[in-house]
């Protein structure tokens, strides 16, 4: 994951005008990956699920919450160029506060019991539809990629779609 994190970010790429969104998409996948490979390597070093469970549950949490966002906007990128907006990022990263902020309130200011198992059981409903709903928005914008894709071409490209529309569906499913 570190390898293909730096390269998303550092490998030569060609600077034609044309490649702008692929290249940010390609960085902002490369975010994301180091993001995970961050919160993997300090779980596996540190061994903190070990030492605090509930730091271990606040740092996944919180990153899978901002990955879901970098995940999905990097995909979406690559349909939509207009995707992301300042507005867009600023809702993402607000959101990503709120949730880390009350994910931390439930875990160290929540005496442990029913109430804080309710809150935590919230908590990841929320994640949960928020991956959902990102999910939804990519499979939207890609379903009108194709649907464009399919009214400009007359060429036989199905082979090239049907394999599109099973790599996407993929990601989608296993990576938001």
């Amino acid at each position: 994951m570190l390898f293909f994190g730096f390269y998303f970010l550092f490998a030569k790429t060609p600077e034609k005008k044309i490649f702008k969104n692929y290249l940010r998409s390609r960085q902002i996948m490369g975010i994301a990956m180091l993001l995970l490979s961050a919160n993997y390597s300090v779980h596996f070093f540190f061994g903190i699920r070990f030492k605090n469970a509930d730091s271990s549950i606040l740092m996944n949490m919180s990153t899978y919450f901002l990955c879901y966002s970098l995940f999905s906007s990097a995909l979406i990128m690559l349909l939509d160029c207009f995707y992301i907006t300042k507005r867009r990022v600023w809702t993402h990263i607000i959101l990503w506060i709120i949730f880390s902020t009350l994910s931390g309130v439930v875990l160290f200011l929540l005496p442990s019991g029913i109430m804080q198992k309710i809150s935590l059981f919230a908590l990841a409903v929320w994640l949960i539809v928020f991956g959902v709903v990102l999910a939804r928005r990519v499979i939207i914008a890609y379903r009108r990629a194709i649907r464009i894709f399919n009214e400009t071409q007359a060429d036989d490209i199905g082979t090239y779609i049907e394999w599109l529309s099973i790599f996407t569906y993929w990601a989608v499913i296993f990576g938001v």
